[in-house]
């Protein structure tokens, strides 16, 4: 069996900066992590891997110093690791990301199973998985609570729906994202970290790709553009007001009127 487990290097700090431009986050000089919803598409990918025995591959995108997030998958049992990196995809939206990582997984084989995290914590979209099915032309199941049974042909999982929880059984080749909780992630190995340490990692760019056609990447294949992008600006200011209930209602109708709310 063969499963693509879907990773993101993201900042690990809320302190980073914004080009007034493009609109998109400075990533450069600062600390940054694996996505924390990764950690659980890994070790589901993992958990698999000894129950069943597949070949796992981490594929990730950005730029060359996210290798360091696929040398941590290695620690946690991942095989192959990928990454995809081009000044071409630089400034991405979901859809030129989706279509991005979609021309990796076609790169790497076909896969029978592809997992991913629910969403990123640096953009919360939760739409990267199921665009990427899209694109691979596979089904998708999104928002998995937990694996009930992988059989040789298809996959069955519990499902995290608006208002219900529901059992789905998606035939392979397919897609899943999962939800925090699926399973408790494994901390990384020593002794793999040793076993991994001179590992190689595969890295792909645009001219690697079926589809070279530099407008549906990066800005370029982003059809949403960023107006404007600035940090929140945090505000204490308060008042006090004592008085009868007439009176406090009076008051507020007051200040409503004068913040024209009302």
């Amino acid at each position: 069996m063969e499963i693509v487990v879907c990773i993101k290097q993201v900042p690990g700090t809320t302190e980073v900066e914004v080009d007034e431009k493009t609109g998109v986050l400075k990533r450069d000089g600062i600390d940054s992590k694996m996505n924390p919803y990764d950690l659980y598409a890994i070790e589901t990918a993992v958990k698999i891997k000894e129950e069943k025995g597949a070949n796992i591959t981490a594929i990730s995108m950005g730029p060359p110093q996210a290798a360091e997030i696929i040398k941590e998958a290695y620690m946690m049992g991942v095989d192959k690791g990928v990454l995809l990196t081009d000044r071409k995809f630089a400034g991405a939206d979901v859809l030129a990301t989706s279509y991005t990582i979609a021309q990796g997984v076609k790169k790497t084989g076909k896969p029978d199973l592809v997992i991913c995290g629910k969403m990123t914590t640096d953009g919360d979209t939760a739409q990267i998985g199921p665009e990427m099915a899209e694109f691979l032309n596979i089904p998708h199941v999104a928002n998995v609570l937990s694996i009930i049974e992988v059989k040789e042909k298809s996959i069955v999982v519990e499902m995290d729906m608006p208002n219900t929880v529901e059992i789905a059984e998606v035939d392979f080749p397919c897609l899943i994202t999962v939800e925090k909780g699926i399973f408790q992630p494994r901390l990384p190995s020593f002794k793999l970290k040793l076993a991994t340490k001179d590992k190689e990692i595969s890295f792909y760019g645009l001219k690697d790709f079926e589809d070279q056609d530099e407008k549906k990447y990066g800005l370029n294949g982003s059809p949403t553009q960023v107006k404007k992008i600035f940090p929140p600006k945090g505000n204490t200011d308060h008042e006090i007001w004592k008085g009868s209930q007439e009176e406090l209602t009076d008051q507020l109708l007051k200040k409503l009127k004068e913040l024209k709310f009302a």
